[in-house]
């Protein structure tokens, strides 16, 4: 009678892990990370490369796909589009952080785009935060002009 007891209580456990677990991703959409915005014209992140001036930065609301987020404390996400063009994306004075676990949702974002040259040992800092493999890492030897975001407030879109 105690084994089975023991069993049962922690099935119970288990089950409820799981139903906390879930709840908590569902209940995640919708939220908004930093600061609170209302998304009025919002240009989908293919878009946004072309308007952003070479040279200075664009104030946009902006909606995009999550690729990656640092999985060591959620400090920055990448957006990528169709043919592969990423952007970087970190957060206003790093002060919120996003889920881990966002990877394949969508966002809208408010905040400055830019381009700026990132150097390498930045990118391998970032690769590291992603997990890549020191192979990946390693074969990091150049400094890369990318398109980044600085974000004053996201969305995790429903």
């Amino acid at each position: 009678m105690k084994r089975y007891l023991t069993f049962a209580g922690f099935t119970a456990l288990l089950v409820l892990a799981t139903a906390c677990n879930t709840n908590k991703q569902a209940g995640m959409e919708g939220t908004t990370f930093g600061e609170a915005f209302t998304p009025g014209k919002v240009m989908p992140y293919t878009e946004l490369a072309a308007k952003v001036p070479a040279q200075d930065s664009l104030a946009a609301t902006v909606r995009g796909t999550v690729a990656e987020v640092c999985q060591v404390k959620g400090c920055w996400m990448t957006l990528t589009d169709a043919e592969g063009q990423e952007m970087m994306v970190r957060f206003k004075d790093y002060g919120f952080f996003m889920p881990k676990d966002i990877s394949g949702k969508e966002v809208i974002m408010h905040g400055q785009a830019f381009y700026r040259v990132t150097p390498v040992d930045e990118l391998r800092h970032y690769a590291e935060d992603a997990g890549k493999s020191e192979a990946e890492i390693a074969a990091i030897t150049e400094p890369k002009k990318e398109l980044n975001f600085l974000a004053d407030g996201v969305i995790l879109v429903k």
